[in-house]
């Protein structure tokens, strides 16, 4: 089969949205075999920026052009959770005739298909598609989206649609209940961007010990990617060293004297708060009790 043949067995697409995570799935797309139609911004630049990437075939709409989309058998829309009922509004006053047999599937994470509801209405299969991985580039975000898990729900056309293209993407999808998309979105968000707040913490913490920001990001990296390496072949309360897997109360104690000298709330009260997990992972895994009742004082829960 040709390149041309495979392109015209895969869907149409358009993506309204050209931010970071829109070009990069356009992209990923358009490696499989995907026809990008139209990618749309609310800036036209940002989508001629995004249109130059993937060829000359690819065209770019402002938002306000959205009443000039071709009929695309799936449209994506990729904005900021905030703009997608906008999107809808507009989007459902296209003419039916050019509705039938069409999908519209979102990107995020903690709305539902739900939010897409005046779109069924018109005629559209709605369903959401949010990638469980982090995009902060383009280019690089390809990669991450290929493999990736997504987790996909709406109504049953819409999921059998975004099944088939995860299957594309050589990932792997898993559905949710709708009304559990903020909780699910929650944990990605406590997974990724908290993680990265929290190792900026460790950054300043090192920082305040004589070591330069990019020598303390180098030094700290290593750690934080040998705990992802335990994370993915143990259980948590077993991936856990350090500290709080030891039952170590005279370290503790050291810690929140020192994080209290420092005058940093945020540390402070991150380190408390995540101590108490902690303590819960180590009781978990069978640790002294009397030992953790003890900690648990001197963190004051």
């Amino acid at each position: 089969m040709t390149l041309q043949n495979k392109r015209k067995s895969k869907p149409s697409v358009s993506i309204i949205g050209s931010g970071r995570l829109g070009t990069a799935l356009a992209l990923a797309l358009a490696g499989t075999g995907y026809s990008i139609e139209v990618m749309v911004a609310r800036h036209l630049t940002h989508a001629r920026k995004a249109a130059r990437l993937l060829g000359s075939r690819t065209s770019a709409f402002g938002v306000d052009e959205l009443r000039l989309l071709p009929p695309s058998k799936v449209i994506f829309i990729a904005t900021p959770d905030d703009e997608i009922a906008n999107v809808c509004e507009k989007l459902a006053g296209l003419s039916a005739g050019r509705i039938t047999g069409r999908f519209v599937l979102h990107t995020s994470g903690a709305l539902s298909a739900e939010v897409l509801n005046p779109l069924a209405a018109a005629g559209f299969r709605i369903g959401s598609l949010h990638p469980l991985v982090s995009v902060s580039q383009p280019r690089t975000g390809v990669e991450s989206l290929r493999g990736a898990f997504y987790c996909i729900e709406g109504d049953p056309p819409a999921i059998r649609m975004a099944k088939a293209i995860v299957r594309d993407l050589k990932g792997q999808s898993f559905t949710i209940p709708p009304e559990s998309k903020p909780l699910y979105h929650a944990a990605a968000v406590m997974t990724s961007g908290h993680v990265v707040a929290l190792f900026d913490l460790a950054v300043g913490m090192l920082m305040e010990c004589g070591l330069t920001r990019s020598k303390a990001r180098r030094v700290l990296l290593p750690l934080l990617e040998s705990t992802a390496r335990n994370l993915a072949t143990t259980d948590p309360a077993r991936a856990m060293t350090g500290t709080f897997a030891r039952g170590d109360l005279a370290t503790v104690l050291r810690h929140l004297q020192s994080l209290s000298k420092r005058g940093s709330t945020q540390a402070l009260e991150a380190y408390r708060t995540l101590g108490v997990h902690a303590l819960d992972l180590m009781q978990r895994n069978g640790a002294d009790t009397r030992v953790a009742s003890e900690i648990r004082k001197v963190l004051g829960a």
